[in-house]
């Protein structure tokens, strides 16, 4: 039996609550009720006659209700070529079935299947022929759509395959998909209480312990908040860090103020200097610090670089340290960091929007010793903990910095007299309107998994880790480029047969630089694995393999290994 037949048929004057009622006399009624009402200080006063006139003027009569009053009842029936309501009429259920269907199988289990390709690959101009991009006067039928879901499966990427170890996420997490399938089936939007209440409260709720586990004091005291994304969470920590020290900028500006600077790490995400630009402090206001061999900003250049803006009468505003940096996996040296921030007064943030999730584990959030001593830390779930895009969280120690930052205390939304307390609204304190309820798909796998699941997810992808960093260190033609990895990105060459015997020369490298873009094209084309490649300031070309996925087994670390000296051997 279809879910709607259970439901009695629905018209939207037959209220479930009380006949509605099409004349005058509520309004009326309301009317008189508020006019006999105290007001509060916060009360705004309403002219009444003002508004009647307002909504007569406007088309909001008797006789409009009336002629809307059927629309659900002239839905097409044999597809979606005419008007359709965006509601969930009934006799789409079975189209809404088919589709989860399909997404299911082909999408969930054959696509995250290692006998199945990670992506059947096209180039532009014959994925332009291959699949119907058009948009058309008339919809298309019920069929069509069902069509053209699976074709868009079929030519994706299929980033849930145990074999794309591409980019910092990847897999499935089943918990984390239905979450996010809920959330959109809800469409809230998380700024105030009075319509996200749940993801108000649980938001509250998860940012705390993700907080306590940082370790802030008093067991986790500070605020926090779910943003689109660990670059816009770090573009929090310049807000907030740019407020902290400078908080008549949010009036002001940065017009004719002391030039503000913003240290980094060369090997930081390149979001710090993006959001430093888009906020107006300019890419040369960004000083970005040297790394040693293993990819730690040197603490001594640091300082050096402190001083230098001191003694040019430049404001030393904050240091963003990296725990896991995107290509070589280091952590930064973050109680040392520290130490410098409070000497000279800076805010200190920490990047853990990678390696954050090593905080689950006993045995390697050592990683991260000195995170507690931060100002502000980015986190991203659907990284290292393995959530669906997207889940990043940006935590500070500091209570009321987010709101006292960004607030501009809208009227129409943020109203102080509301029935509730206020206090829940959290969204004046978000630089965004309208936000994703994020949390419950990580809340939700947090539940399914507990602390100890996260933590066995969290050592079991180390522990491939170092299986494959066992593997490559023993294997004749690859080598490692650190030779001790800290996180799960382990970065190597392949080197071919007809290069092991070349003089370490310009010519070698030259001709190194060419095997990893070589064999990242035939495993495209082949389908048969996705692992990225790069080069880091000298060096030539290198795979980086990204591991976050727990499926993942030491047959699979083998098979990454074969297939790219199966790919390469004969370069």
């Amino acid at each position: 039996m279809l879910a709607s037949e259970n439901f009695p048929a629905h018209h939207f004057k037959e209220s479930i609550f009380k006949p509605y009622s099409t004349g005058g006399d509520d309004l009326a009624a309301a009317t008189a009720a508020v006019a006999t009402t105290s007001s509060s200080p916060d009360t705004v006063s309403v002219d009444f006659e003002t508004a009647r006139k307002m909504l007569t003027a406007n088309g909001c009569s008797s006789n409009n209700n009336n002629n809307n009053n059927n629309a659900t009842d002239t839905q097409p029936q044999d597809g979606l070529s005419g008007f359709v309501a965006s509601h969930p009429a009934a006799q789409f259920e079975g189209f809404i079935r088919a589709c989860v269907d399909e997404i299911i199988k082909l999408a969930v289990f054959q696509g995250t299947n290692r006998s199945s390709k990670v992506v059947e690959w096209h180039e532009p101009a014959e994925l332009r022929q291959l699949f119907d991009f058009q948009l058309r006067e008339k919809g298309e039928s019920q069929e069509k759509l069902r069509e053209l879901l699976r074709e868009t499966v079929r030519f994706s990427v299929k980033t849930g395959h145990p074999y794309f170890i591409n980019q910092l996420y990847s897999g499935v997490d089943p918990y984390a998909l239905v979450g996010q399938w809920l959330t959109d089936a809800l469409n809230p939007s998380v700024y105030t209480y009075e319509v996200a209440p749940l993801f108000t409260l649980m938001e509250e709720q998860v940012l705390a312990e993700m907080r306590r586990i940082v370790g802030f004091p008093n067991g986790g005291q500070g605020d926090g908040i779910f943003c689109p994304g660990g670059s816009i969470a770090n573009g929090y920590a310049i807000s907030c860090a740019r407020y902290r020290y400078a908080p008549e900028s949010k009036k002001n500006g940065l017009f004719n103020a002391k030039p503000l600077i913003i240290f980094t790490s060369e090997d930081a995400h390149y979001s710090v200097e993006k959001l430093a630009m888009f906020m107006g402090f300019g890419s040369e206001h960004v000083r970005k610090i040297a790394t040693n061999e293993v990819g730690k900003m040197r603490l001594s250049d640091l300082e050096d670089q402190v001083k230098l803006c001191l003694d040019n009468n430049w404001q030393p505003l904050m240091v963003s340290a990296t725990a896991g940096t995107t290509v070589l996996g280091a952590f930064d040296d973050l109680a040392g960091i520290s130490e410098l921030c409070k000497k000279y007064n800076m805010w200190m943030h920490v990047d853990a929007a990678w390696g954050g999730g090593a905080l689950m584990s006993k045995k390697y959030r050592h990683l991260l010793n000195g995170i507690e001593r931060a100002d502000s830390v980015t986190w991203n779930p659907h990284k290292l903990l393995a959530a669906s895009q997207q889940c990043s969280t940006f935590l500070t120690r500091h209570q009321q910095v987010l709101a006292q930052c960004h607030s501009t205390n809208a009227t129409y939304l943020f109203q102080k007299d509301k029935f509730y307390d206020t206090s829940y609204d959290t969204g004046d304190k978000h630089i965004q309107c309208g936000r994703r309820a994020d949390v419950f798909k990580f809340w939700f796998m947090w539940k399914a998994k507990g602390s100890q699941g996260l933590e066995a997810h969290v050592e079991k992808v180390f522990r491939m880790a170092e299986f494959f960093t066992a593997k490559v260190r023993e294997r004749p033609g690859f080598e490692l480029v650190l030779e001790s990895p800290e996180c799960t990105n382990i970065s190597f060459w392949y080197v071919p047969p007809s290069l092991r015997q070349m003089e370490r020369n310009r010519d070698f490298y030259d001709r190194l630089h060419k095997v990893a873009p070589k064999v990242k094209e035939a495993m495209i084309k082949n389908g048969s694995m996705m692992i990225t490649y790069q080069p880091l300031r000298q060096l030539p070309n290198f795979f980086r393999l990204v591991l976050q996925n727990s499926c993942l087994e030491e047959s699979d670390m083998v098979y990454f290994l074969n297939e790219i000296e199966s790919l390469g051997q004969n370069l």
